[in-house]
């Protein structure tokens, strides 16, 4: 299991003059307000230790806001752009960073070499969530955990069938993204075993945000 440490370990916000960052490219939410870490990104980031890889880059800000117990965060992101960005926040880290070129689709690194993932707005994005799911399995070693901050179809049928009516066009404005997917089912099929959960509404659209391990 990841081992959890105390607030502490966070890196102090005051040390980044970086702005507020984002999450994603395509989900441009900030990472930091007012110089402090969202509450979204204090929860994917509280405890975690080892090495740790997360999906998709954003503007490379959220580096700032990993926990120093971490030996090691691995970015995986299929944009240039993004990847230089993120480069050279990462010479202004204390915790050694990776950043390769890759996806959802084949995550570049070996089996069971990560003690935890983050998914934060990744899984609404990919081609194929199951694909990426059981990529994320592979990544991780025998307990590892899965943290997650995704959109989710709503609980309400009514407004579950307005996001399923409307993701053709919402996923070609914001670079894929499918709001009505049923993430949580999704992660419990491709074996995980949710241990935290959180439901909340931003901007009249269903979110989770939570952790998971490996069963």
């Amino acid at each position: 299991m990841v081992v959890h440490v105390p607030h502490p370990s966070l890196p102090p916000e005051a040390e980044y003059d970086v702005g507020w960052g984002m999450e994603q490219f395509h989900h441009p939410r900030p990472v930091r307000c007012g110089g402090r870490m969202t509450e979204q990104r204090r929860r994917l980031m509280d405890g975690l230790s080892g090495r740790v890889l997360e999906v998709g880059a954003g503007d490379g800000v959220k580096l700032t806001c990993y926990p120093t117990a971490c030996a090691e965060i691995v970015l995986v992101e299929a944009d240039p752009f993004l990847r230089a960005a993120a480069r050279r926040v990462a010479d202004r880290v204390p915790v050694p960073v990776r950043i390769l070129d890759g996806d959802a689709r084949r995550l570049p690194v070996a089996d069971g070499s990560c003690d935890a993932v983050i998914c934060s707005l990744a899984l609404c994005c990919a081609p194929c969530m199951e694909t990426a799911l059981q990529q994320v399995r592979r990544a991780l070693r025998p307990g590892g955990e899965l943290r997650f901050h995704e959109h989710q179809r709503s609980a309400h049928p009514a407004v579950a069938l307005a996001e399923t009516v409307v993701t053709p066009m919402w996923a070609r404005v914001c670079g894929g993204c499918h709001p009505a997917r049923d993430v949580v089912a999704a992660i419990r099929r491709a074996g995980f075993v949710i241990d935290r959960l959180d439901r909340f509404t931003r901007w009249h659209v269903s979110h989770v945000i939570g952790d998971a391990h490996v069963g």
